[in-house]
């Protein structure tokens, strides 16, 4: 049997080496195009691996075009596994696995079907995730399940731990499948319908923080979008800052009832080198900010955070000048 493999994300790259370096006969392995990747967040280079193994490596711009099609072919597989991929195989790419395609999804399927699981279990205040290897089908992220891992969220989990521990069962699901199919078998069991809605993508300007939710629903929302995705992020005095590391107050301990969402309370020192930080009053409770990248790349954190006289400004979850700008024009004002 002859396999081959599609991935261009941190999720299937620990995966993908276990494997070669188990001796399974993996004919190549395709992944995106350089520019293309560097626009992808959590893509990392599967050179390296391959040039160790001495693994052929194709780069392409999209599977189901031309120049996807002629890698999959030239691939010459049974089973291709597709692993840390995000664009969609349509039925042209699909047919060009003899046996057929292998894909994992993380989620325990039928939930959270669609697009970025991991940062949407997180903004949804999940308290458990999980992985699923499934055969790949029409239908996305509907096909067969052949196996399957849950794992805790933790309160200090991010998306990038969580991510770590997705890679993690990837390879472990694979190393379990793998002599399976040498043998000869074809595992999966059929999935079972759900009936929750699918995933939207999720682009950079989703991140917008909404200061009037909850403070855990904003510490949430921070840690799911963190590095190496592209950021919760707010404006302070027409300045926009990516807010990179928060920490959680609840609302026993946070503000009383009449701090303005968004307000900045003031610094936080702790007697711990690089915990300093700036409290912000949410819609309940508080949240410390620990960690803010400014759009010119100035990066506050500990002390450098913490000193900055912030205290009574608020955080705007859209930029004020710039919206009052759109405003005056669209009702006939300066532009």
């Amino acid at each position: 049997m002859r396999f081959g493999w599609v991935g261009c994300h941190a999720e299937g790259l620990s995966a993908l080496e276990a494997l070669l370096a188990a001796r399974t006969p993996i004919t190549g392995v395709i992944t995106l195009r350089p520019e293309l990747a560097a626009q992808r967040s959590g893509a990392v280079d599967y050179a390296p691996v391959c040039v160790r193994y001495g693994t052929p490596l194709a780069c392409v711009g999209n599977i189901n075009e031309p120049d996807g099609l002629v890698a999959l072919r030239t691939l010459d597989a049974d089973v291709v596994f597709v692993i840390g991929w995000s664009q969609i195989l349509r039925p042209a790419a699909l047919r060009l696995a003899r046996t057929g395609m292998i894909g994992a999804h993380a989620s325990r399927l039928p939930q959270l079907r669609g697009s970025a699981p991991i940062n949407w279990a997180l903004i949804r205040g999940e308290r458990q995730a999980g992985n699923s290897l499934i055969w790949l089908a029409e239908d996305v992220d509907r096909g067969a399940i052949i196996d399957q891992t849950a794992f805790c969220i933790t309160p200090y989990d991010t998306c990038a731990s969580l991510y770590e521990r997705v890679a993690a069962s990837n390879r472990d699901m694979l190393l379990r499948l793998v002599p399976r199919l040498l043998a000869g078998e074809r595992p999966g069991r059929v999935q079972p319908a759900g009936d929750e809605p699918v995933l939207p993508r999720r682009r950079p300007a989703d991140g917008r923080i909404d200061w009037r939710q909850p403070s855990r629903a904003i510490y949430d929302f921070i840690r799911a979008l963190t590095r190496p995705y592209p950021g919760a992020f707010s404006w302070l005095e027409g300045r926009r800052w990516t807010i990179w590391h928060a920490a959680h107050l609840p609302t026993e301990n946070g503000p009383g009832p009449r701090a303005t969402a968004g307000a900045v309370l003031g610094p936080v020192v702790s007697p711990v080198e690089g915990t300093c930080g700036q409290m912000v009053a949410c819609g309940a409770g508080a949240v410390v900010l620990l960690e803010l990248q400014a759009d010119d790349g100035t990066v506050l954190r500990g002390r450098a955070l913490s000193d900055q006289p912030w205290t009574g400004k608020r955080w705007a979850s859209e930029d004020r000048g710039h919206g009052e700008a759109i405003e005056r024009a669209l009702h006939g004002g300066a532009t």
